[in-house]
C-alpha cells in the first residue's frame, strides 16, 4: 500500500513498485484516515507511508495501524530529517528520506517484508 496526499508521488511510487518482481501493490491511500479505511480490505504486508499529510498525518496513521495489525511493515517516508524519531517512535519499521535511490526504497521494502 502506498500513503501520500501528493498525487503525483503516488503515482510515481505506484509506477515503480509495480514493477518489481515479487511485490503486488494493492491499494493507494491519499491520508492516513484513507490508509486505516482502506487497511481491511487490502491487507497490505507493507505500507510506503508519508509523515506528514492533512487530516491524519503519516505518524498517526502508523500508531493506530501497528495497534490494529503489528505484524504489517511500514516504510515511513519524509522530506523531513527531524520525523525520522517520531516516525520510528510511532511504530515505523524504517524511515528513508523522499527521493533517496531507488536501490535503497527496493532494500527497505524487501527487507521489512522479511526477503
Amino acid at each position: 500500500m502506498i500513503v501520500d496526499d501528493n498525487a503525483h508521488t503516488r503515482r510515481a511510487l505506484a509506477a515503480y513498485v509495480s514493477g518489481l518482481d515479487g511485490v503486488i501493490l494493492v491499494a493507494e491511500a491519499f491520508d492516513g484516515q484513507d490508509a486505516l479505511e482502506q487497511l481491511d480490505a487490502s491487507t497490505p504486508d507493507v505500507v510506503l507511508m508519508d509523515c506528514r499529510m492533512p487530516r491524519l498525518t503519516g505518524l498517526e496513521a502508523t500508531r493506530i495501524l501497528k495497534h490494529r495489525r503489528p505484524d504489517t511493515k511500514v516504510v515511513a517516508l519524509t522530506l523531513y530529517p527531524e520525523c525520522e524519531l517520531e516516525a520510528r517512535q510511532a511504530g515505523a519499521d524504517t524511515v528513508l528520506m523522499k527521493g533517496c535511490a531507488a536501490a535503497q526504497l527496493v532494500s527497505a521494502i524487501r527487507t521489512v517484508a522479511g526477503g
